[in-house]
C-alpha cells in the first residue's frame, strides 16, 4: 500500500520563512522535496503583520511583510519543491525500512526519508482582551492585529500592550493617524531598542505603568467610542482613578498563545513554546529536525535571519542522514553548477556567474 506514495528525501512541515528557506536550500542539496502548510496560504507569522515593515534582513533594505513574504515563496519555489496547503498533519509512522509516513487531518498520506518541523509557535491565536463584551467590537474597530494601515488614517487609535509588536504598530502608524496612544502596565518595553527610542523621540503619546480596563460603546453600541484607563502599581494593581479617552479604533497586542497540536504526541520533548535540539537541529528522534521559532537550543537567534540559519543546519543534517559521505553543506552558489544554467537565463556571463 505504501508503495503507491511518492518517496521524497525531504518533508517540511511549516511554510513560513523557515520552511521556505528549507525548500529553497534543500534544491541546492539536490534533495526532492515536499512543503507541506496548514494554512492555505504561505507565510507562516508573517502573514499576522503584512503592512509591518521589515529592517533586520540581511542584503535587504527596508521591506513590507507582504513582499518579504512574496520574495520568499518565489524563491523557495526555485527547484520547484511540492507544495500542499491546507493540510494539518496530525499522525507520524516510522516504516521498517526506517523511512516515514505522516499523515495529515484529512488523511491524505506523504512518505519521507526525513523530516523538517518548520511550525514557529504552532497554531496561533491571539491573547484577547480579558473585558466583558470586548468582543462584540471585533467587527467594528477593536483589532488583534493590522492588516491595512491605510484603514487607521486620520484617526485616533489605542494600542494596549509591550512587545515588538505593539511597538512597531505605533512607529509605523504614527505618522498617519490623527493621534497615537500607547498604553503598557509595565515601565519597559519589550520592544527593540531601537524602535522603542524611535517610539518615545515620536510624537506618540506613552503611557507606561497603565492599563486598559473599559471599553465604552457609541450610541448605537456597535463600537467603541472611548475607552478608560488605570495607572498600575508596582505590585500590579490597578488604581481607582481612572482617566477616559476618547479613540477611534483599538489595537490589542497582547501576545499570542501557540499550539503544537498532535506532534507533541509523537514523541518529541517538546516545551511550552519550542522544542529543544543540538547544535545540528536534530530532535531525539532520528531523520527529524527543527528550524526557526520553535528551535530552542544555546545560541538561538529569534529573528528572520536566525530561521534562515536554521533552516540551512537543519537542511544539511537531513542530507547527511540520508547520505552520510555527502559534503557537509551546500557549495555557495558563486561556484554551485546547479546554477549555470540559471545564471545564463538571467544574461550572467559564466566569468560572472
Amino acid at each position: 500500500m505504501n508503495m503507491e506514495l511518492d518517496l521524497y528525501d525531504l518533508t517540511i512541515i511549516g511554510g513560513g520563512p523557515a520552511g521556505l528557506y528549507s525548500a529553497f536550500y534543500s534544491g541546492m542539496r539536490d534533495m526532492k522535496v515536499k512543503l507541506i502548510e496548514a494554512k492555505e496560504e504561505l507565510g507562516g507569522r508573517l502573514l499576522l503583520y503584512p503592512e509591518k515593515m521589515i529592517w533586520d534582513v540581511g542584503g535587504v533594505t527596508p521591506i513590507r511583510c507582504e513582499q518579504l513574504i512574496r520574495q520568499l515563496i518565489q524563491q523557495a519555489k526555485t527547484f520547484d519543491p511540492a507544495i500542499v496547503l491546507g493540510q494539518e498533519i496530525s499522525y507520524l509512522e516510522r516504516l521498517d525500512d526506517g523511512t516515514m509516513i505522516v499523515t495529515a487531518i484529512n488523511g491524505e498520506r506523504h512518505h519521507t526519508r526525513t523530516l523538517i518541523l518548520a511550525i514557529g509557535y504552532g497554531v496561533l491565536k491571539p491573547v484577547k482582551l480579558d473585558i466583558e463584551g470586548a468582543d462584540r467590537y471585533e467587527v467594528t474597530n477593536l483589532h488583534y492585529t493590522v492588516q491595512e494601515l491605510d484603514c487607521f488614517r486620520g484617526k485616533r487609535v489605542l494600542i494596549s500592550g509591550g512587545g515588538d509588536s505593539a511597538v512597531d504598530w505605533a512607529n509605523e502608524l504614527g505618522p498617519i493617524a490623527a493621534h497615537v496612544t500607547i498604553v503598557h502596565r509595565r515601565e519597559q518595553f519589550g520592544g527593540h531598542e531601537k524602535n522603542v527610542k524611535r517610539m518615545y523621540e515620536s510624537t506618540i503619546d506613552v503611557r507606561t505603568s497603565y492599563a486598559l480596563t473599559q471599553l465604552h460603546g457609541n450610541e448605537v453600541g456597535d463600537a467603541i467610542a472611548a475607552v478608560s484607563l488605570a495607572p498600575v502599581d508596582e505590585e500590579g494593581q490597578l488604581g481607582i482613578e481612572k482617566e477616559r479617552l476618547e479613540v477611534d479604533e483599538v489595537i490589542i497586542s497582547h501576545g499570542f498563545r501557540g499550539d503544537f497540536g498532535p506532534i507533541i504526541d509523537w514523541g518529541i520533548e517538546v516545551g511550552k513554546w519550542d522544542i529543544p535540539v543540538n547544535e545540528h537541529m536534530s530532535t531525539k528522534l532520528p531523520g527529524i529536525f527543527v528550524a526557526g521559532d520553535s528551535v530552542n537550543f544555546s545560541a538561538k537567534v529569534k529573528l528572520i535571519a536566525g530561521a534562515f540559519n536554521d533552516a540551512v543546519l537543519a537542511v544539511n543534517s537531513a542530507k547527511k542522514y540520508i547520505d552520510p559521505e555527502a559534503w557537509g553543506m551546500a557549495r555557495v552558489s558563486s561556484h554551485n553548477s546547479i546554477f549555470k544554467e540559471r545564471n545564463k537565463s538571467l544574461g550572467v556571463a559564466e566569468e560572472d556567474a
